[in-house]
């Protein structure tokens, strides 16, 4: 193991209608008025929205709403969002949606609190200060309602960026399983193909010998992969939908890294490029390009990979892994290949372009070459 520190100050309500709890949490954090962000109309077809709005209203919350957030949220629509907070004067920022609405819903916090333009805390500038967020969670998938990032696209550039920061976890995070019943098949799906994304990222790039963790990921693989075959069949199992909720909130909160060493994001710094030029869903696309990454990837960590064969699929080679996730992805009904998210092969330079910008933000470039990055993107083309 590694040193690391080890510090989520996220507190986590969890359980069916506890987001009614939501107006009481404000009032003990002294909030008085909040920017009330959400996506389009899923939120208030479920009558989620105006229990939220009732809560408020209960505990004497103030609030201005600010609706419209899209899956790949926008930098324009967050930038209108923090000329809103300020102008309403707002003393935190709400997220009821998934992790696209929490994530912008962060940016907004931090841009709202600058004397800068938000982009450039995305280009790299230092987080320094941010309005608080708290989040109501309705999709398990990216785990932004327990950590502090953010991705936001920058439409004009399609540069899809990413800010980390202490000042952006959510104080507070309210999961109820039950608003998840009626997300669709297919981002049930994404959301467990993305959840599994944040897991293998740091498994097979970090250092070896960290069994500790690794026991970890491959608990956590193992729930998200029962759990979302379950939800597919029955998807308002209750059981079913708790377990994949909190598993993909421990997928990226931190603690399974912890310790492990250096280690890189390569399919997500690829994928993002995929959803920033062809707004493909995040967990769709991670679905094309893990397993092109983990062929390549392979025989430079054979032994983690056929750790990961037996551990999860009860496979006896890392190939035979690899093709067991990536047909378990079809049998969820994600695409597998490009041409299957309707992505053009002749465009895989001008992917391959766009990620290498991120892989510089990222410094991992050494490693992920334009070169490499298109030779990844050819075996997603198979």
């Amino acid at each position: 193991m590694h040193d690391f520190v080890f510090h989520n100050p996220t507190k986590i309500i969890f359980g069916p209608g506890r987001e009614m709890e939501i107006g009481a949490e404000l009032t003990a954090a002294g909030i008085g008025n909040v920017l009330l962000v959400y996506g389009r109309e899923s939120v208030r077809k479920s009558g989620l929205l105006d229990r939220v709005i009732a809560t408020l209203n209960q505990s004497g919350i103030g609030f201005v709403e600010f609706g419209g957030v899209v899956s790949n949220p926008v930098l324009s629509h967050t930038r209108e969002g923090i000329a809103l907070a300020r102008q309403s004067g707002v003393e935190a920022v709400l997220a009821v949606g998934g992790g696209s609405v929490i994530d912008e819903a962060k940016a907004i916090a931090v841009g709202a609190t600058a004397e800068c333009d938000v982009w450039e805390f995305f280009l790299g500038r230092e987080v320094t200060a941010a309005l608080p967020v708290f989040s109501i969670l309705t999709l398990a998938a990216t785990g932004s309602e327990m950590n502090g990032n953010a991705v936001i696209t920058n439409e004009e550039t399609r540069q899809k960026y990413n800010i980390g920061t202490i000042h952006a976890y959510p104080r507070v995070s309210i999961l109820n399983p039950e608003l998840t019943y009626t997300v669709s098949p297919a981002y049930s799906a994404y959301g467990a193909v993305d959840a599994i994304a944040h897991l293998i990222e740091a498994y097979f790039t970090k250092e070896p010998g960290t069994r500790l963790q690794d026991r970890l990921v491959e608990g956590l693989i193992t729930t998200i992969i029962e759990n979302a075959e379950i939800i597919r069949d029955r998807p308002a199992d209750p059981q079913a939908r708790a377990s994949m909720m909190w598993a993909a909130t421990l997928a990226l909160n931190g603690l399974t890294p912890a310790g492990v060493g250096p280690y890189t994001f390569p399919n997500h710094m690829i994928e993002h490029s995929l959803s920033a030029l062809y707004n493909i869903a995040h967990g769709a696309g991670l679905a094309i390009v893990i397993p092109a990454w983990m062929q390549w990837y392979q025989p430079r960590n054979p032994a983690q990979f056929e750790r990961f064969a037996a551990k999860i699929f009860d496979r006896q080679t890392g190939e035979a892994g690899i093709s067991a996730l990536k047909e378990w992805f079809r049998g969820l009904g994600c695409p597998v290949s490009l041409a299957e998210g309707q992505i053009p092969n002749g465009d895989i330079d001008r992917i391959a372009a766009n990620a290498y910008g991120l892989a510089q933000r990222w410094e991992i470039d050494q490693l992920y070459p334009a070169k490499t990055i298109a030779e990844i993107l050819h075996l997603s083309a198979q």
